[in-house]
């Protein structure tokens, strides 16, 4: 009988898969009401929890998971969270996968071709800042190479009793809610207090808004759904921790009471094992930790919001409690912090002080210790293509965007498959970004050469710089985009599509990343007018309808109907009609511009109808984090006017989001006070 032989190769691919071993789950996204602050809240579970369950895995299982979404009307997805994966499988709405409408479940099924720890989450609307996530962990075909007595999933979130498009309202309209409830609102006060009142003026000097290093107020913060969170560990025992930041906004600082973090793996690829003081981790990026618990006493390990408004704890081993502390809170008043961050994400730091960074109180990534254990180096013969990606934004109209546009405006980056390509970072803007690419990971140029890590999602600090580059290997279009949400949701976002499809080729993605609409109205009633605004914003348009009202000594009032389009964080353009009974005046058409001077102060040039101008002058003083003044000048130049010239000034204290107190002074209206209201 003749033998037939096999191909090695061919014989492989045989075994391979029949001894792939298929793992199943079922995951029911519903609505349900949690009261995790003792105030009943409505939220989304995944099969009945927040966060959703651990899916675990072995290299080389196929995994089949099945989501079915149990919500009455909206749609969801799951994006599964730096898994190399077929494109159709990625999750993300209407650009790779088909969104699940309500009532209906979709499978997803793929080979796992890689270990580590990783996490899923809707790519839908705001349902991650609503408990849509959860991890997963693959484990490596030959066991994990550091050996621990306990392997442990640490899930990291920040949590609101607020609606999330509430909160998107809020930051769109450019409120200082947050900061106030987090105590971190500036004001001439604070920065008296502080010692830093010419850096005060010399900031609004110079145009630029107050800093924050976070846009929203939690009323918790998780570890696992809870905010403290004790697993098996005895005393003597190694234990690998595996750190997942789901959180929607929230950078937190890792730091324990135990001593050194062993970092053993980032983003689920592993490093050379190093020991750090204390680890900031950005929203979707994960770390694998190692730690050893004495012989005695309970010891913590404290997830720190960078913010300083709040911790989550796990406790490992028992007796005496040895707690972990806080870092200091950020100082506002000064940018010595963040340009510190930006010095070493630029490279302008030694080795040697890159290092020593790390043991600042507030440190920044500790990707400058991170290195492969082995040669990650791209092939030498593929040719280069450099993308230039500045991060620009602004929180007032809280538009953010690639170089100045935003998803909307200006949706895909060509790539050729073959390519080595190179993104260089660059944050033009006072906030930390974790930049994520989907379906691919790229090296990390942190000065390690050869031995650059492996990672899927990269913070870029304020005002600093970084280097990523990978392998255009896949297919189709993949997504990019800040993964702190509401940065993302306001076009923070770009779409990596592959020219392999055509010249012609445009992206389809979710309908509602296409210049989010909200309506909100802020105003004032008081004893002698009433004035405000009711608007629509959608992308950079407004259209609105601004009135003031006045009863002193007799009735007048003037209503405009306009359209604003915002070009920069300085200049709006504005057109619109306006209706008066005010003497001397008439109903007329006008446009015109809105510029931001110097010192924040905002000045709007219009013209009308009948060639009259207008000079309108506005600024306000934060004399406390509650407390403000305001003052407002106008000149028209309309000879028909009673007076050319009207003026104002008006004090305001902010009770809460939806009301302050106010008062003051109108030359047109006289004296009077009463609340001012926002909805």
């Amino acid at each position: 009988m003749k033998k037939i032989y096999l191909p090695i190769y061919l014989f492989i691919a045989l075994m391979s898969g029949i001894s792939a071993k298929v793992i199943s789950y079922d995951l029911y996204v519903a609505e349900q009401k949690i009261s995790p602050t003792g105030k009943a809240v409505k939220a989304l579970t995944v099969n009945g929890g927040i966060p959703a369950p651990t899916l675990r895995f072995r290299e080389g299982d196929i995994a089949r998971i099945t989501v079915h979404n149990n919500l009455k009307t909206e749609e969801t997805s799951t994006h599964w969270h730096g898994l190399l994966l077929p494109n159709q499988y990625d999750g993300v709405p209407y650009l790779t996968t088909k969104p699940i409408k309500p009532g209906m479940s979709h499978t997803f099924e793929f080979k796992l071709r890689h270990s580590g720890t990783y996490w899923y989450h809707s790519h839908t609307g705001l349902q991650e800042q609503r408990g849509v996530y959860g991890s997963i962990v693959v484990t490596p075909m030959g066991g994990e190479k550091v050996k621990t007595n306990r392997d442990h999933v640490v899930v990291l979130s920040d949590w609101t009793n607020e609606n999330p498009w509430s909160v998107m309202k809020n930051l769109m309209r450019g409120s200082e809610v947050y900061a106030i409830k987090k105590g971190n609102a500036q004001s001439i006060y604070g920065a008296k207090k502080a010692g830093k009142l010419k850096e005060y003026f010399a900031r609004e000097k110079s145009r630029m808004a107050p800093m924050d290093v976070s846009d929203v107020y939690y009323d918790q913060f998780w570890v696992n759904g809870k905010q403290t969170y004790e697993p098996e560990a005895k005393n003597g025992e190694t234990v690998r921790l595996r750190f997942i930041n789901a959180g929607a906004s929230t950078y937190f600082y890792l730091s324990s009471s135990i001593g050194d973090l062993k970092i053993v793996s980032a983003d689920g690829v592993d490093v050379v094992p190093v020991n750090v003081p204390k680890i900031l981790i950005g929203m979707a990026e994960t770390y694998d930790v190692v730690v050893k618990v004495p012989a005695s006493g309970k010891y913590e390990i404290r997830a720190t919001a960078q913010d300083g408004s709040g911790h989550a704890s796990v406790f490992l081993g028992s007796g005496k409690l040895q707690p972990a502390s806080d870092p200091p809170k950020p100082n506002l008043y000064t940018m010595d912090e963040m340009l510190e961050g930006a010095m070493a994400s630029m490279g302008d730091m030694s080795a040697k002080e890159a290092k020593a960074s790390l043991h600042k109180s507030r440190p920044p990534a500790p990707y400058a210790i991170l290195k492969s254990p082995k040669s990650t180096e791209l092939p030498k013969n593929l040719p280069v293509r450099e993308v230039e990606l500045r991060l620009t934004g602004d929180m007032t109209r809280y538009i953010w965007s690639f170089n100045g546009k935003t998803l909307n405006e200006d949706s895909k980056i060509v790539v050729k498959k073959g390519e080595r390509v190179r993104f260089k970072l660059i944050n033009d803007t006072m906030m930390h970004h974790p930049l994520h690419l989907h379906g691919h990971f790229f090296r990390l140029l942190n000065g390690q050469g050869a031995y650059s890590p492996l990672k899927h999602t990269v913070d870029v600090p304020p005002m600093g710089r970084r280097t990523i580059e990978f392998e255009a290997n896949e297919e189709k279009d993949w997504f990019f985009h800040c993964h702190l949400l509401y940065h993302m949701d306001a076009g923070m976002a770009r779409v990596v599509s592959y020219a392999e499809q055509g010249e012609d080729h445009e992206p389809t993605y979710d309908p509602k990343l296409k210049n989010m609409k909200m309506w909100m109205v802020d105003g004032s009633i008081q004893s002698h007018m009433t004035m405000g605004m009711a608007m629509l914003m959608k992308g950079r348009e407004d259209y609105y309808a601004m009135w003031e009202y006045g009863w002193y000594d007799h009735e007048e009032y003037e209503v405009d109907f306009g359209w604003k389009h915002y070009f920069s964080p300085n200049w709006s353009s504005l057109a619109g009609y306006r209706l008066t009974n005010e003497h001397g005046a008439e109903n007329r058409f006008f446009a015109g511009v809105q510029y931001r001077l110097p010192y924040l102060i905002y000045s709007t040039l219009a013209v009308d109808s009948e060639a009259n101008f207008r000079l309108n002058l506005e600024k306000e003083f934060q004399l406390t984090s509650r407390l403000g003044l305001g003052a407002e000048a106008q000149y028209d130049t309309n000879p028909d006017l009673e007076e050319n010239f009207e003026w104002g000034v008006s004090a305001n204290y902010f009770l809460n989001g939806a009301f302050s107190l106010t008062g003051g002074y109108d030359s047109a209206h006289g004296w009077g006070g009463g609340l001012q209201f926002r909805f």
